[in-house]
Formats: structure tokens, sequence, C-alpha cells
């Protein structure tokens, strides 16, 4: 790969770790962080069809993300099963699914990414989509916490949390489908959680910890990408050992 090429892989995996810990932190303090561990499964059976239909294995991804977040968004409003069951349900059913039925030359790929794979095209997709998901997340991000804090109070001052949890959840969905290509979908969650959590270790507000969520997890992919690189390994495992070594450090300089 071109010094060029490096660089600008280095700026969009940058830009997909960030926005994994911005909403990574929202998720930990939803306690949610199984979610979105479960929900990068989900992707995979939806790369295998977009790979056996020659189309682009994101795509898929976020196909096969959206339905399963609408249908346990749905199932979980009209039940009393709650969304970490359903989706621990999904998660499953999609892992077994997806290992069937993916292309074996392509299974490792899809499982543990292979950012060399990463096309110009894809790069500004994901760029462009990234800094769109940030946007977006910010602009709800006082809703979210509010109803973490308390759903009916969010309730009393106006605020449709269930509109607010769906459109959280697709944008998760979202970052999943642009992370797999570097992660795979088996790590993809990690890389969600394991920045959010560092970062709730060395956080003092939730200023703080959104700041430090979305840095630790742009530290977490531009060093594995680097080691990556360098040793000619797979992504996904080393963006994950590199985030886990961070946490680690964290938790050594936990704040009392």
């Amino acid at each position: 790969m071109t010094n060029t090429n490096i660089i600008l892989l280095l700026i969009t995996g940058a830009l997909v770790g960030g926005v994994s810990g911005y909403l990574g932190s929202f998720m930990v303090l939803k306690r949610m962080s199984l979610v979105g561990d479960a929900l990068s499964h989900v992707a995979l059976p939806g790369m295998a069809i977009a790979l056996i239909l020659n189309l682009n294995p994101m795509l898929g991804a976020f196909v096969a993300l959206t339905l399963a977040v609408i249908g346990v968004w749905y199932l979980s409003e009209k039940s009393d099963v709650y969304p970490e069951a359903l989706v621990g349900v999904f998660f499953t059913a999609s892992l077994a699914i997806g290992i069937l039925i993916t292309p074996e030359p392509e299974l490792l790929e899809a499982l543990f990414g292979n950012f060399e794979k990463i096309s110009q095209l894809d790069g500004i997709i994901i760029a462009a989509s990234s800094v769109l998901i940030f946007t977006l997340v910010s602009l709800i991000s006082k809703k979210l916490l509010l109803g973490i804090v308390s759903e009916d109070l969010a309730k009393a001052e106006g605020i449709k949390m269930k509109r607010v949890n769906l459109i959280y959840l697709l944008l998760v969905g979202l970052v999943v489908a642009l992370g797999v290509k570097f992660v795979g979908t088996l790590l993809m969650g990690a890389l969600v959680i394991v920045p959010a959590v560092a970062a709730k270790n060395i956080s003092t507000s939730i200023k703080s910890y959104q700041i430090f969520g979305s840095l630790l997890g742009v530290l977490s992919v531009v060093l594995g990408l680097l080691i990556s690189s360098y040793f000619h390994f797979s992504s996904g495992p080393i963006i994950v050992l590199v985030s886990i070594i961070i946490f680690l450090v964290s938790y050594i300089f936990k704040k009392k």
C-alpha cells in the first residue's frame, strides 16, 4: 500500500473509531453494552448476501442491521421481553446463518476485517457517514442523557423517548456497518464498547466522558491499523487488543 492510501485509511479509521467511542459512551450509560456487541454479529448474514450478489458488503451489513434494529425495537415495544434478550436471539440466529452462507474465501475477512480491501470510494462513504452520525448523535444527546437519568422525566418534558431510542439504535447499526471492514463482524462491538468503558475510568464528568470515549476510540483504531500494516496482521483483532490494553491502563489510573 502507498503512503497516501495508508494516510487516507488512518483518517477514515480515526473517524470510525471516534464516532464508535462516542456512541459507546451512551450505550455504557444505558447499560446496553451487550446489545452493541450482539448487533455487530447481525451484520454477518447481510454481508454474506451482498457478497453472493456481488454488492458492497457494507450495504448488506447496513440493511441487515437496520432490519434487526427495527425488529428488536418493535418487539420490545409490543412485548415484555427486554431488548437485550431479543437482541440475543437475533444474534445467535444471525451468526449461525451468516457463517453457513458466507462464501468461505471471504469468511475470515467478514469475521475479523481486512482494511486493505477498503477502496477509495468506501473510504469516502465511511468518512462522510461518520461525520453525519456524530452530528445526529450530538443533536439528540441531551434527550438521550435525560432519558438515561429518568425516562419518566424525559416524557414529562415532552420528549418522545421511543423515537429517540430508535434513532440511536439505527445510528449504532450504521456505525457497526461502517466499521466491519476495519474490525469485522465478530469484534466490531468491542470497538463501540471498550473505549467507552476505558473512558469511564478516567472521566470526571459526562462531557469529559464523551470526549475521552471518542479520543480512545480514535487511538485504538489508529494504533491498531499501524501495527496491522507493519506486521501484516488482520486489523480487527489488533484494534481490539489495543483498545483492551488502553482499558487496562485506564483502570490502573482510575479516578477514585
